[in-house]
């Protein structure tokens, strides 16, 4: 890695003290050495959905590096061929596959692989549902009289499957995909997501044949709902501020970043949830008073997930994929010496 930069200039991004942001300085006075050990990464949240976490010590080239990354290079199992055997709904046959498509599909893709141009699907390529569901009338007399046939919010009272939902797909073992996933049945990620409604008599039939991709590909392949990052605000107050003031300054700020102590005297509470909305500057007399800045080599990520990787999972994933990309740039750049040579 140290090859790559070795005769090359880059702006400083590690926390130094004495290190000017708006000059350039060479790796000589930035060793990779310095560079892992101001490298530091917290979990600030975490859930089943998403996860934000604080990354120190890098610029916004490699901030943004792992954000493409985790939307657009992070393989899933999406739908992609649709046999389309009956399909009478109101919902046209290319609008209705391209709604399948967008299905999240709860499935280990590492479990997969990607299926070739000219390769049949398999087992380990492909992963299949069938969808055939009729909507008919249910036995009452209610349901009998088609005057009732236009009221939506009848629907489940007078008709049978007059919604299709992602619970009514069936999944359907290729080869020995029974017994490998036993214990965690393939389905889609959410079984309440609405793909149609139907009147008495309307059919919808299919076959889905889920393949591996990426989301650069297209996004029913990216495993994230949104992948964004921030850098941190740096809010400080420049002279003590008190009193009437310090109570005016509080109220101005709709994320409460501010408080006051028992003094009087105002201090900041949580930076953190700074929008920069600069309401508390908005007054000529605070602008002198307050310093809004960022920390230019602290960024706060979020990542929500969709539903096929655990949120902590995409970003293991994100960074497996980039250090595979710096092994690539390294390797190129050696062979690229060596020919010199």
């Amino acid at each position: 890695m140290s090859n790559i930069f070795e005769e090359s200039k880059t702006r400083a991004f590690i926390k130094n003290e004495g290190v000017d942001y708006n000059t350039t300085v060479t790796t000589q006075e930035l060793p990779l050495e310095d560079f892992a050990e101001n490298l530091q990464i917290d979990v600030i949240s975490l859930n089943d959905e998403d996860i934000t976490f604080d990354v120190k010590g890098i610029d916004p080239a490699f901030a943004n590096a792992l954000r493409r990354i985790f939307i657009s290079e992070i393989p899933t199992m999406a739908i992609e061929k649709v046999n389309m055997w009956q399909n009478t709904s109101v919902i046209p046959d290319e609008v209705l596959a391209h709604r399948m498509g967008l299905v999240p599909i709860k499935v280990d893709p590492r479990l997969f692989e990607v299926k070739g141009k000219n390769e049949d699907h398999n087992e380990n390529n492909c992963v299949q549902f069938n969808l055939h569901i009729k909507c008919t009338r249910k036995n009452t007399p209610e349901a009998q009289n088609r005057e009732n046939d236009i009221l939506p919010e009848n629907d489940e009272a007078l008709f049978n499957h007059a919604s299709v939902y992602t619970s009514d797909m069936k999944w359907v073992p290729i080869g020995t995909q029974e017994e490998k996933f036993k214990n965690t049945p393939i389905r889609p990620v959410y079984e309440d997501i609405l793909l149609s409604k139907m009147r008495p008599g309307q059919e919808i039939e299919m076959e889905l044949m889920c393949e591996k991709g990426v989301g650069k590909t297209h996004a029913k392949w990216s495993p994230v709902s949104t992948a964004y990052y921030r850098l941190l605000p740096d809010i400080a107050l420049k002279e003590e501020i008190s009193g009437e003031e310090a109570q005016e300054l509080k109220s101005k700020c709709p994320m409460n970043v501010f408080d006051i102590e028992d003094t009087g005297k105002l201090f900041v509470k949580n930076s953190r949830v700074c929008t920069t909305c600069r309401e508390c500057i908005r007054d000529e007399k605070f602008v002198d008073k307050i310093k809004l800045a960022k920390v230019k080599n602290h960024f706060e990520f979020t990542v929500e997930s969709v539903g096929m990787y655990k949120p902590e999972e995409i970003v293991t994933e994100g960074i497996k994929i980039l250090k595979e990309k710096v092994k690539c740039w390294k390797n190129t750049m050696k062979g690229m010496e060596e020919d010199e040579e």
